[in-house]
């Protein structure tokens, strides 16, 4: 699929070390700070931003790789760092295709920024095509913003809030305005982040609510003013598609996870009945058999998805069932999986410090981010019926 090795970037020593806090992170409900300057000296955060600007120059099939690596040691982490990740490569495949308004992006990851994905509201089913955050206009060219976001991965650490709002006000309003606020405005209060990420699983991502109150986007750093509902701007294919794509691989890397700690558990369970191994069991066998042939599906649907993205091949219409599909299935591929890992785990994975209780919970995440299974489905029935009449 790719000379690219993951190892190169994520060593073995660095996973592992990584994987050995996730435990304690998901038990406390605490954010992975370790991890992300471990990840942070690794110049992960970079991996997307060009080689001749001191980045990594990588690919978005190599770096989906990357995350699937690093889901296998810590989903939270994986997930966290994803929403920064997003944002790089928006701005990457927006350079690729000629358009440098976002830069800006790649050149922060670089210098050390961190940004987190602002997009989501509760209630707001139009998610890139609307918003019910007000962005007011300022006579400098810069937007003040105020709203609630809520699922704001990397809360504790940001220091660029990607997010959009509707500005209502200006004489071609209205206008969906997508632009980056600084931490700086949490300072001067405009900015408040609610301690309020108490969940089943994913607790390492921190995720917490984000009070917008004024504040305030500089003008250099406004990315696009466009009609509200779905556009051809790049911009929206950007997000649309970094977003899945990635999203996608952490879950695949999570079903990896699951099928080998569920095979290591088979090989060293033994039955009282028999005096055999677990993995000599047919049943068992046949369970760890249906894992990996829905496992096997994904990664190469992924690599030809994100190349085509890299290469930028023209999929037209198609682009948005193609991608809100495959994110549909590794999610759901991924909670099958862990679900049949966990029975042939046997009963100590129902303990919420065993690996495979923490997969269990992690996983059930996957559903609740876009494109969920109502919108992957309307997306792929327009593909292919037409748009739905009345």
């Amino acid at each position: 699929m790719t000379d690219f090795d993951p190892a190169s970037v994520l060593d073995d020593a660095l996973l592992e070390r990584i994987r050995a806090r996730a435990a304690a992170h998901d038990r406390h409900n605490t954010f992975p700070d370790d991890d992300l300057a471990d990840l942070r000296a690794a110049g992960y955060l970079a991996v997307l931003a060009p080689a001749e600007n001191g980045g990594g120059g990588l690919q978005l099939a190599e770096v989906s790789l990357l995350q699937q690596r690093l889901a296998t040691a810590a989903p939270a982490t994986a997930l966290a760092v994803n929403m920064h990740l997003v944002w790089t490569g928006v701005a990457k495949v927006l350079r690729d295709r000629g358009i440098r308004d976002l830069d800006h992006v790649l050149e922060g990851a670089v210098a050390g920024e961190v940004y987190a994905f602002g997009i989501s509201e509760a209630g707001n089913d139009l998610v890139l095509f609307g918003s019910d955050t007000v962005a007011e206009p300022l006579p400098d060219g810069g937007y003040a913003f105020t709203g609630t976001k809520i699922f704001t991965s990397l809360a504790p650490v940001w220091t660029q809030l990607g997010l959009h709002g509707l500005d209502t006000s200006s004489p071609d309003a209205p206008r969906l305005v997508y632009a980056f606020v600084p931490r700086t405005e949490e300072a001067a209060g405009r900015v408040v982040t609610r301690d309020d990420w108490d969940t089943v699983g994913m607790r390492g991502t921190q995720s917490r609510t984000t009070e917008l109150h004024g504040a305030v986007a500089p003008a250099d750093r406004i990315g696009r003013r466009l009609a509200p509902g779905p556009s051809p701007d790049p911009l929206v294919f950007a997000i649309f598609s970094v977003f899945e794509l990635l999203l996608a691989s952490v879950y695949t890397g999570i079903a990896r996870r699951a099928i080998d700690v569920a095979v290591d558990t088979a090989g060293r369970r033994r039955s009282k009945k028999t005096g055999r191994a677990y993995s000599q069991d047919p049943d068992i066998r046949r369970r760890v058999a249906e894992m990996g042939i829905a496992y096997d599906a994904l990664p190469p649907q992924l690599h030809v998805l994100c190349t085509d993205v890299d290469r930028q091949a023209d999929h037209g219409a198609r682009w948005f069932s193609l991608l809100s599909g495959v994110k549909h299935r590794a999610v759901t591929m991924a909670k099958e999986v862990v679900d049949q890992a966990v029975l042939v785990g046997g009963g100590s994975s129902y303990f919420a410090g065993a690996e495979l209780g923490r997969l269990y919970r992690d996983v059930l995440a996957g559903l609740f981010h876009p494109s969920d299974p109502e919108s992957a489905h309307a997306t792929a029935a327009t593909a292919w019926l037409g748009p739905a009449e009345g």
